[in-house]
């Protein structure tokens, strides 16, 4: 039976001849939703599930994200939803991801694959493994790693997107951060509160009609009677939520009291551990609140203050020549001679070498992965071997630790951070839902009727 009328023959014609990368949703490994590809040739045209712009979802694409979502599902043991249910939250999610990924192709958003294997090695480091442990784990599960590193690449390209159209332009002011940590005194926060929340949203349309809103706040209202007789408040948000996050059954994760909207972080403070909101409105629609846990976080850091010399290669310099320098000032050290002195002598770095190479006080992340790998294995006065880094040939000596609470510049940062990501987040939800809104989708399947 044809799934399509004559007017869109012409364009699935040309769609059609072209090999189109599935978007297949496999879960959570690795610290983020884990993706398996899945090229497309010439395809009968029943398998055309939802015409997205210019793009094509196929019917397999969505039965495999399905498929790999109850694994991931199953994998945190985790109760699975309602078949219909899962399939809407799933199709829209999918719908959302390729509009915001044809939107990028026309800005000329690309990456590379130098920042695409950074980002694959930064993965497996967060999760204590290495590239290759993550490649054996991801086969053993199923998932191609060339798959996986595309999928990689597209969720990268989605983030840019929505850093070049959202975070980029959001300004935090010197005020605004003022004000904020004299509320957080006030409120008895602290810069180091965290709550653990879940949200359910209700959307509304931009300029709802009151019918609309009345209708959402029903729905809203059916959700909360639903929580209040016995469902769990991530197979609520599964069900009903139109959220980023619903897929995850509403978890925001840990989120300090700057980066919450001033409307979630009033509910979070009045509420117990386990407890929910009514509904709260705002300009997206209706919001269900859950705190999961509250804690206060202490941000104790070990600092290093360090001193180094680097020796860089250049148009006349060749790098062992730069090396072999180095190991000429090391041997001088060695005898005695004073390291402020040698580094103002020799040292190529701006920054410190009028200051016999004091770097100060550092505290972890300051530094190049090699620089911090080789200062962390010295002790008190020691100083090292010569060794490279991206920048040249260093030597350094370590002079001093200590354990360091949050100063009040790094306090001010971190409420900019915040306040910055808060104002992005409410942006990017009402810049998804207009995109959504505004984008041409053409069903080619039958949707099951919404029983919330």
């Amino acid at each position: 039976m044809l799934l399509y009328s004559m007017k869109y023959f012409s364009r699935l014609f040309v769609l059609l001849t072209f090999v189109f990368p599935g978007f297949v949703f496999l879960g959570f490994i690795f610290s983020g939703f884990i993706f398996s590809g899945n090229a497309l040739a010439i395809e009968e045209i029943d398998a055309v599930a939802i015409i997205v712009n210019e793009n094509v979802i196929s019917k397999n694409d969505i039965e495999q994200r399905l498929q790999n979502i109850r694994q991931q599902l199953q994998q945190q043991d985790k109760p699975l939803p309602p078949e219909k249910l899962l399939k809407k939250q799933v199709i829209e999610r999918m719908i959302v991801d390729n509009i915001q990924l044809q939107m990028a192709k026309a800005q000329g958003i690309q990456i590379d694959d130098l920042s695409l294997n950074k980002a694959l090695e930064g993965i497996a480091q967060s999760n204590r493994t290495t590239l290759e442990n993550m490649r054996q784990v991801l086969q053993r599960r199923g998932v191609a790693f060339d798959a996986f590193r595309e999928q990689t690449r597209k969720e990268m390209t989605i983030r840019q997107l929505q850093q070049r159209i959202i975070y980029s332009r959001v300004k935090v002011s010197q005020q605004e951060i003022d004000i904020f940590l004299e509320q957080q005194k006030q409120s008895g926060d602290t810069a180091n509160d965290k709550y653990h929340l879940a949200h359910i949203l209700i959307a509304t349309p931009e300029a709802a009609s009151p019918e609309e809103v009345t209708q959402a706040l029903t729905k809203a209202e059916g959700v909360i009677a639903k929580l209040e007789g016995g469902e769990s408040f991530s197979d609520a948000a599964l069900r009903s939520s139109n959220g980023r996050n619903a897929l995850k059954g509403g978890d925001l994760g840990w989120r300090g009291p700057a980066e919450l909207p001033p409307l979630f972080l009033s509910a979070a403070r009045s509420l117990e551990k386990d407890q929910h909101t009514k509904p709260l409105r705002s300009a997206g629609g209706f919001h269900i609140l859950k705190l999961i846990d509250k804690k206060t976080q202490q941000h104790i850091v070990k600092q290093t203050h360090a001193r180094h010399i680097l020796i860089k290669a250049d148009a006349i310099t060749t790098d062992e020549d730069a090396r072999k320098k180095l190991e000429q000032v090391k041997k001088r050290l060695d005898k005695g001679e004073t390291f402020s002195k040698l580094a103002a002598e020799f040292s190529q770095d701006p920054g410190s070498k009028n200051n016999g190479g004091d770097l100060g006080w550092a505290s972890p992340g300051s530094f190049v992965p090699r620089f911090t790998e080789v200062m962390n294995t010295l002790k008190n006065d020691q100083i090292s071997e010569p060794f490279r880094s991206q920048f040249g040939w260093h030597i350094i000596q370590v002079l001093a630790r200590r354990q360091q609470d949050e100063t009040e510049q790094r306090i001010q940062q971190k409420a900019e951070r915040a306040l910055q990501n808060r104002k992005a987040d409410e942006e990017l939800q009402l810049w998804t839902r207009r995109i959504r809104d505004e984008a041409y989708v053409d069903y080619h399947i039958e949707l099951d009727e919404d029983d919330n």
